[in-house]
Formats: structure tokens, C-alpha cells, sequence
């Protein structure tokens, strides 16, 4: 095994590869198309990585986070679109969506009166907007939701076929 950085501020990628306790060149070896010198590249910010590498270092270092951190913090479309999910427990992701869905709930009635006839006036700006931020958090809390699971596969404690079976059978 080789010597471990004792650089501060490392970045996600760094941490994500080094608490699997993979050197560069491990986790070359399992990406295949990267080499250790552009690991070691993207670990010290010389250079942005490729979303073709990011998912690749997601599987290899079994951090699907690192997607969404990559889509939210350096992609230019992603930064504007893409809101940051945080890895979560999964109690407080299911209070989160409760919640979330609950203040909707009062304001679903709103949404109708508003929407009714098809535009949104002066008078309405207000609702529309509290309504728009009640669903990014259901969004959110969504998406929390699936980074749970998919890190959760990642660390082998769900099995990604059974769980896709039973996605098929529900979707028909």
C-alpha cells in the first residue's frame, strides 16, 4: 500500500479515492482508461475532470455522491440547474419528504386557484413562489432519497437486481 497524503484540503475526489484506501495507481487499475497521473491531476486541481471520469470514479470508489457534487459545483450548466444533494440518513430523509409534502398539501388548493386560468397575475406572484419552493423541496428530499439508495448499493447492503426488479414490476 502506498504512503498516505498528509496534503490538507484535499478535494471530494482525493477523500472519496483514499477512504477506500486505494493508491493512484489502484484506482487506475480499476478505472482502466485513467492513469494515475490524471487521478493525481484532478486531485490537485490542475485540471477539471470529464463527466466520463466522474462516473467512472464513482464506481470504482463507490461514492455515487460524487455525480451530483460534480454536476452542482463544476459543471456550467449543472451549477446553474443542479441543486446540491447531501448524503443523508435515511430517517431524515423520510421526516424531510413528510414535511415537505405536508406544507404542500396546504398549499395544492392555492396552486389550483392560481393555475386555473393559465397565467399567473400581479396578485399571485407571491403564492406561486412560496408554491415553487414547497416542490424544490419535495425535489430535493427526492433526490436525497435516490443518492440514499444508490450509496447504499454502493456499499453492498441493498441488491441492485432485486431492487430493479421490483422497479420493473411496478412500472409495468
Amino acid at each position: 500500500m502506498g504512503k498516505r497524503s498528509v496534503k490538507e484540503n484535499k478535494n471530494i475526489y482525493q477523500v472519496s479515492r483514499e477512504n477506500l484506501e486505494l493508491t493512484r495507481e489502484k484506482a487506475s487499475d480499476l478505472m482502466v482508461f485513467m492513469s494515475a497521473d490524471r487521478i493525481e491531476k484532478i486531485e490537485s486541481e490542475k485540471s477539471l475532470p470529464h463527466p466520463d471520469e466522474i462516473l467512472a470514479m464513482a464506481e470504482a470508489y463507490k461514492a455515487p455522491g460524487l455525480c451530483n457534487y460534480f454536476c452542482s459545483h463544476e459543471c456550467p450548466i449543472g451549477m446553474k440547474n443542479v441543486p446540491e444533494v447531501r448524503l443523508k440518513d435515511l430517517s431524515q430523509i423520510v421526516l424531510e419528504i413528510i414535511s415537505s409534502l405536508n406544507h404542500f398539501d396546504k398549499e395544492k388548493d392555492k396552486l389550483i386557484n392560481i393555475s386555473v386560468d393559465g397565467e399567473i397575475t400581479e396578485e399571485e406572484y407571491d403564492e406561486f413562489a412560496l408554491i415553487e419552493k414547497h416542490l424544490d423541496d419535495i425535489s430535493l428530499s427526492v433526490r436525497s432519497l435516490r443518492l440514499w439508495v444508490d450509496q447504499t448499493i454502493a456499499n453492498g447492503h441493498i441488491d441492485k437486481t432485486q431492487l430493479q426488479e421490483a422497479r420493473d414490476k411496478v412500472h409495468g
